[in-house]
């Protein structure tokens, strides 16, 4: 188990303690398996780091948290040894800290705003947040929060994924009977057919959905709405509706050869990984192809979780090809980090031509160096090709993992449901209302793909508008 010394900086005469590392598994060890890399505080090591907050008036970190977490009280009754009182006060804003303490990007969030942070490292907010939430679990004192009198109002949420998740929590909180429809066998979305088991166990993910049922919100999986039932028919049933189906369509680069054999989409490989278990294959049965020589195409959070689980599936050889530099690569700073430490190479400035077959299986890609150009509209330097820099990488296995586009089946299936160009979802930032009464929408479906938590945000602003809504029709 690796753990990082803990170092000290001084503030005149006072020592503030760098930020306590987390335990890790060791690389050599881990890309051997499905266990989960990033382990837990300990009490004390929660105890050290809680002690580091400087608990502000006006605390930033709370404005960098897409769901408000009341970050200093939380932290507060950590000092306190107060851990159950720490997890209720998390709750009050978010349904899955022990999930969110594990994939959320903090450092661009929360820990992003931490005063600590403008000269020292900041507060390992996502840490302690996770160690509160195992904590409770690990001594079975989980309980579902407190919920209003039933107001007699009925909503359905589309989607068991973050967002709709959040807007269950929240509506079910405010006394409104909640039902969730789920395309899957198993509710969690994203959260379960995307992320490995490395990176957030399963059993965290079912069991803060146990606390939804617990506070009386109905789950029906195996309901494709846009097939089984669309949203008109659902809105004749209940008084409101949230579209929080994602945005999974996987995307393609359109070059030559993506159609052989072992050329596989992010989502399809990692779905077959994370929720059909094919890694354990025939014990599951869904078999998936192994590869020697793996290829990952991208650089966000997606292509790291696909070529650790190409490792861990016994790759020998595993490389990220990505058309801009290191610094600009989307991805989580300590995703990058573990997959350099458990021995993946990176490919920077390189972009894939063509895939080369034989025999209709894929055998290696043409690749061409890019150099940085002038910076586009976002801000970010172009990736411009260097002539003549082209060359050849042997692989057995393609994996795109280069973004989604919306899943188009809720959209296409709902009349006069306004969308844009690309088929998402027009709905108010603020509120998540769509163009027709009663429906909202919110997350991937809105957005396109983003992060765990900026859905959840998107989850939870729409519950409180659908609520508004639904006492406005009470009152009419």
């Amino acid at each position: 188990m690796k753990e990082t010394q803990v170092k000290e900086q001084k503030q005149g005469k006072k020592i503030i303690p760098s930020k306590t590392p987390a335990p890790e598994q060791d690389p050599d060890s881990r890309k051997h398996n499905f266990d989960e890399v990033t382990r837990c505080y300990t009490e004390e090591q929660a105890l050290r780091e809680s002690e580091r907050c400087l608990n502000c008036r006006n605390p930033q970190c709370v404005e960098g948290c897409p769901v408000r977490v009341p970050i200093p009280r939380f932290i507060s009754a950590l000092k306190q040894g107060n851990f159950k009182q720490a997890l209720d006060i998390i709750k009050e804003a978010s349904l899955l800290p022990a999930v969110c303490g594990r994939v959320c990007p903090q450092e661009k969030q929360c820990e992003a705003r931490c005063a600590l942070g403008k000269k020292f490292e900041p507060v390992a907010i996502g840490r302690l947040e996770r160690f509160a939430a195992d904590w409770v679990m690990e001594h079975d004192l989980a309980s579902p929060p407190p919920v209003l009198p039933p107001t007699g109002r009925t909503v359905a949420v589309i989607g068991s994924g973050p967002a709709g998740l959040a807007c269950a929590y929240e509506l079910s909180k405010l006394g409104h009977q909640v039902t969730i429809y789920e395309a899957f066998h198993e509710p969690g979305g994203v959260l379960l057919y995307g992320i490995p088991e490395f990176r957030l166990p399963k059993r965290i993910v079912a069991r803060e959905i146990e606390l939804l049922r617990a506070m009386g919100v109905v789950i029906e999986t195996n309901v494709v709405v846009g097939k089984l039932i669309t949203v008109d028919e659902i809105m004749a049933q209940f008084d409101a509706c949230f579209i929080g189906t994602g945005a999974g369509t996987p995307k393609f680069m359109c070059v030559p050869g993506e159609n052989l054999n072992g050329v596989y989409s992010a989502n399809e490989f990692l779905t077959r990984i994370n929720f059909m278990r094919s890694h354990s294959f025939p014990v599951y049965d869904t078999p998936i192809r192994k590869g020697t020589r793996i290829a990952v195409i991208g650089g966000g959070n997606v292509a790291m979780d696909a070529v650790r689980t190409a490792l861990r599936l016994g790759a020998e050889d595993a490389v990220i090809v990505y058309r801009r530099s290191l610094e600009d690569m989307p991805a989580r700073g300590e995703e990058i980090v573990h997959a350099q430490e458990e021995g993946v190479r990176f490919e920077v400035l390189t972009d894939l031509v063509r895939i080369i077959g034989e025999s209709g299986s894929v055998r290696e890609i043409e690749c061409v160096r890019m150099e940085q150009g002038p910076a586009d509209a976002s801000g970010r330097r172009r990736s411009v090709p260097v002539p003549g820099s082209e060359f050849r990488l042997p692989v057995d296995m393609v994996i795109m993992a280069i973004g989604t586009n919306v899943n188009p089946l809720v959209p296409q299936s709902t009349a006069d449901l306004q969308v844009t160009t690309w088929g998402y979802i027009v709905a108010d930032e603020k509120t998540g209302a769509t163009n027709k009464l009663g429906v909202f929408a919110g997350g991937d479906i809105v957005t396109g793909a983003a992060t765990v938590i900026s859905a959840m945000g998107a989850g939870s602003k729409a519950a409180n508008a659908i609520h508004a809504y639904l006492i406005r029709k009470k009152q009419i």
